[in-house]
Parts: structure tokens; sequence; C-alpha cells
């Protein structure tokens, strides 16, 4: 018992002394970091181009402390030196700036997580400084994925894949994005990453649209929507498959249900303020009014093309309706002016007014794919409807006349009524010797003809099935 009584309190006296040590450190390696911290809020008032030396310096101090406080203050100074590159147009530098010398020292000692954050904070932040620098984008990538297959980070790697894959989807490079896309989604696959999976579907859906594969840019976006159903999705990447939900069924002509996914997408959008992806839904919204109000009036159809014309104003109430209130004034600008030039000139069905908002909206109307794609059969169906109207009196008439009628020029009208007249759209000829247009009224079509060739359709089922018939007989008797 006495012995126990002594070891006791030699116990509670040698528990204590490690206690105090842990602060002591903690404390003295804050107040290392201290000129660290100064040099970072010493460029706040700087430019772009003293920024670079100052972040460096940080980087690459020569005392090499990497404990919480100090990787905190350069993860910050790694984030601020690539928007000072970005800033000050050093796109060469942004490129080396992650797999070079200035980061390796700082990613050499702080963990692999940590790593692919900071390394997909900077690609994303760099993606949004200069998105018009596709190239460099592309070579930041390759550089990433370079670096990571010789890191054997495939976690990091697949991540910095999909961004690529996007970027050269941008770049039109439908080829070389699609062989990425594919051989990523096997890799994914088989790990079940269902977020990732969720991304990469939804950038091959968009290539195979811009590649005109509707029925695989289907099946990508069902892909897509799958794996969102399983997990938590966040609302900014909910938005871009609600667009992608949407255009799809805008090139299927179902313009209403278009626009409901466009609606959603932009409120989304609209909810996290963020302007660059919330107009191009403003847009579609308009284009979706204005062919469904546009098809309505001209009383086009899919079957039939062009039928008739029936005067209709609801697109043009509709369209003001949408750019009044608060989203007319948030989202005012020429992307919402050259929309609404369109449903002007639509509405009056002036081609030639029509062509003027081409020519003057040329960037805000023809870089988009889907817009660009549907603005042009738009105006093929406008000319298509304004010809049969001019020409729907007549039974023979000048070409000129009709081009001066029209107000384009002749080779171009000649050209078009000719396409019209081997489609179906009307019948006629065209006597080029005397410059004439000849239409034909309608003729009833022979039903003499018609039951003919159903009656030996049929006679050729009948004498074919008594064929098997005879064939299976044979082969029993033999």
């Amino acid at each position: 018992s006495e012995s126990m009584e002594v070891d006791t309190p030699a116990a509670s006296t040698s528990a204590p002394p490690p206690e105090p040590v842990q602060p002591a450190a903690e404390e003295d390696e804050e107040e290392d970091c201290s000129d660290l911290a100064d040099l970072l809020d010493s460029i706040s008032d700087a430019t772009p181009a003293d920024k670079i030396p100052i972040l460096t310096s940080i980087l690459n101090e020569p005392k090499n402390r990497y404990g919480s406080t100090a990787a905190a203050l350069k993860e910050r100074a790694v984030y601020a030196l690539a928007r000072a590159y970005c800033e000050d147009n050093r796109h060469d530098a942004v490129v080396t700036l992650l797999t070079g010398e200035t980061c390796a020292p700082f990613f050499a000692n702080i963990t692999k997580a940590k790593t692919a954050k900071v390394v997909r904070a900077v690609l994303d932040s760099v993606c949004a400084l200069a998105p018009e620098e596709l190239d460099m984008q592309a070579q930041i990538c390759q550089n990433i994925i370079a670096w990571c297959r010789a890191e054997k980070r495939s976690f990091l790697r697949q991540r910095v894949e999909a961004k690529m894959a996007s970027v050269l989807f941008q770049q039109d490079k439908y080829g070389e994005a699609l062989t990425l896309v594919d051989r990523l989604l096997v890799e994914l696959k088989k790990l079940d990453d269902k977020q990732l999976l969720v991304e990469v579907h939804l950038v091959e859906s968009k290539i195979h649209h811009g590649l005109r594969g509707m029925a695989k840019s289907k099946a990508a976006l069902t892909a897509s929507r799958t794996s969102a159903n399983a997990i938590y999705v966040a609302p900014s990447l909910q938005s871009q498959i609600d667009m992608m939900s949407g255009v799809l069924h805008c090139e299927e002509g179902d313009y209403d249900t278009a626009h409901s996914y466009f609606l959603e997408a932009f409120e989304q959008l609209d909810q996290l303020d963020d302007r660059e992806k919330a107009v191009p839904c403003l847009k579609y919204m308009m284009l979706c009014k204005i062919l469904d109000g546009l098809n309505k009036a001209l009383g086009l159809s899919a079957a039939t093309g062009v039928a008739g014309i029936r005067s209709d104003h609801k697109n043009e109430a509709d369209i003001s309706g949408m750019i009044t209130g608060k989203r007319g004034v948030k989202y005012a600008g020429r992307n919402v002016d050259a929309m609404s030039s369109i449903a002007a000139a639509a509405s009056k069905r002036s081609l030639k007014e029509y062509e003027a908002v081409l020519t003057e909206y040329s960037h805000e109307l023809q870089d988009d794919l889907l817009i660009k794609h549907h603005l042009s059969t738009l105006q093929e169906q406008l000319l298509e409807s304004n010809l049969i109207r001019i020409i729907e009196p007549y039974s023979c008439v000048e070409i000129e006349h009709v081009a001066s009628l029209i107000d384009m020029p002749l080779p171009v009208v000649e050209k078009k009524l000719s396409q019209m007249i081997l489609d179906g759209k009307f019948h006629g000829i065209l006597d080029q010797g005397k410059g004439q247009l000849i239409v034909y009224e309608e003729a009833d079509q022979d039903q003499a003809m018609e039951k003919g060739l159903k009656v030996i359709e049929n006679m050729d089922k009948v004498v074919t099935s008594l064929f098997g018939r005879s064939q299976a007989l044979r082969s029993m008797m033999v």
C-alpha cells in the first residue's frame, strides 16, 4: 500500500509537463509567420506586376515553413499569384505555375487532398479570369495531367481530364474531346464516381449535340440524370443539366417543354447571381417563344413544311413580357436587344430587317451553336412563307418581279424557288429562257394508282407466305 501511495503522486507529477509544450510551439509558429502575413497584406493596393515578385518570395521563402498557419498563407499566395498573372496577361507563366518550380516545394509539403483542392481551385480561377484563352487553358490541363501521371495521382488526373474535355469542346475539337471522354468514362464506371460521372456525361451530351448526333446526346444526358438522382447535385450543375435538356427539346421542335427547362435553369442561375450563364438561358427562352409563335403564325408543321399564313400577334406580346420588369433591368444589354430585334423582324415577316439584325448583332447571334442553327432555319421559313404569299395569286409570274417584291437578289430568289419546287412545297416549273415562274394548281392525287400499288403489295405478301408454307411442307415430306 505504501508503494501505491508513492507511485500515485509520481504519476501525477510526471503527466502535466508535456501539455503546455504544444501551445508554446504553436504560438512560436504563429509569431514566425507574421512576416508572411505582412507581405500578403501589403499587396492589396499594388499593381499585378508588383504583386508577382512579392507572392513568389512568399512561396519560396528561405525558412521553409509549412505549418498550418504558414500553409494557409502560402495557399492564399498561390491563388493571388494566379490572379496576378491573368490580370497582367502573362499567360505563359500561368501555364507553368502549378507544375513549375514556384509551387513545387509547397505541394511537396502538404497532403495530396490539399494539393488536389489547390490545383482545382487555381484551374477554375484561371478559366474564370481568362475565359477566351482556350489554348492557355488546354495547355495548363495538359501540364497538370502529365504531372499527375508522373506523381500517380489518379483522382486529380480524372478531374482535370474532365475539365480538359470541356475545354476541347469549347475549341470545337469534338473528335479529341469525345476520345478523351470515352476513355475517362471507362475508368469512372469502374470506380462508380457518381459526381464526376454526372459532369462527364453532361460534357459527352454537349459534344454529341455539337456533332448533331441527337440520339447519342439524349442518351448521354439520360445517363447524367441517372447518376445525378443518386447524389446531391449543386444548383450550378443542376442548371447546366436543365439547360441541356432544354436544348435537346428545342432541337426536336418541342418549344414549350424547352422553355420550361430553360426557365428552371434561369431561375437557379439568377439566385446564384451568375450573370454569365443566366444571360444565355434568357436568350434561349426568348428564342423558344419566337420560334413557337412564328410557327403558329405561319401554320408550319414538321410534316408539311410551309402551309399557310395567318395573323397572330401573341408572339410579340410574349417577348415584350419577358424583358420587362426585373429581368429586363438586371440583364439588359446587347444580348437581350439582339433577341428583341429578331422577334420584331420575325413578327413583321421582314427578311431585309431580319438580315440587318443578323449583321448588326453577329457576335451575339452567330457565336452560339443553338441560336445560330435555329436562326438559319427561321430565315429559311420566313423566305419560303414570303415567296408563297407573293406567288399565290399568279399562274405565271416573272422571277424578277418576285425578287423586286421580296427585295432580294435575283439569283438567290431563283435558287430558292427551284429548291422549293424540288422539295414539293408547290407545283411549278422555272422557264429560265423567259425568266418566268409557271405555277400549277394542286392536282388531285390519282387514287387508282395508290390502290393499285396497295393491291400489288398485298399480293406480294400472299405469294411470299404461300412460298414459305410450300417450303415447309416439302421439308416434312422429305
